[in-house]
């Protein structure tokens, strides 16, 4: 029997109403390409150097990065370097002597595991001190004489930023003038 031209319509539309719909992935596949090349480009900008709970770093305006350095670490009780105790801080600050040996022995150790690059044979081996903000000035200026003996002259003091405008940032710039 031949279906008139309103029922075949109302067949084809109750047709259509029974398959199940399909989920359209082009679009969502857009957006999780465009979020995968945000992230790559972006990720490349952060570096961050090994933390320590027991180390409360200095603030400062300061604009540059830090470089992926050998690391120095000073807390209240121990000085720390490639994430070995060396030797406690009550004992270097009663000694007489400048260098600390044992400090000595390890970045000798650090210099032998790679060779000198050019730049560095010109400027010495890269450090990097990262000191808590209340150790005394008597142990950095033994810190880094034993580093410079021990031919890392290239010393950099790892410090926390502090954004230019906060109001931090402008108690410490009208301290150093």
């Amino acid at each position: 029997m031949k279906q008139n031209l309103r029922a075949r319509r109302m067949a084809r539309h109750h047709k259509r109403l029974k398959q199940t719909s399909k989920l359209n992935l082009v679009s969502l596949m857009d957006i999780f390409t465009i979020l995968v090349f945000f992230l790559l480009v972006n990720s490349s900008d952060v570096e961050v150097l090994q933390s320590n709970k027991s180390i409360k770093l200095p603030e400062s305006v300061a604009e540059k990065k830090p470089d992926a350095t050998l690391v120095v670490m000073l807390n209240q009780t121990d000085i720390v370097v490639a994430g070995r105790s060396l030797v406690p801080v009550a004992t270097v600050l009663g000694r007489e002597e400048n260098d600390i040996k044992e400090l000595t022995e390890e970045l000798e150790y650090q210099a032998s595991r790679r060779p000198l690059t050019e730049s560095e044979k010109k400027k010495g081996r890269a450090v990097t001190i990262m000191g808590d903000e209340s150790i005394p000035y008597a142990l950095l200026k033994r810190i880094m004489t034993t580093c410079a003996a021990a031919d890392y002259r290239d010393i950099s003091l790892a410090v926390t930023r502090v954004a230019p405008g906060t109001p931090d940032a402008e108690e410490g710039l009208a301290w150093q003038q």
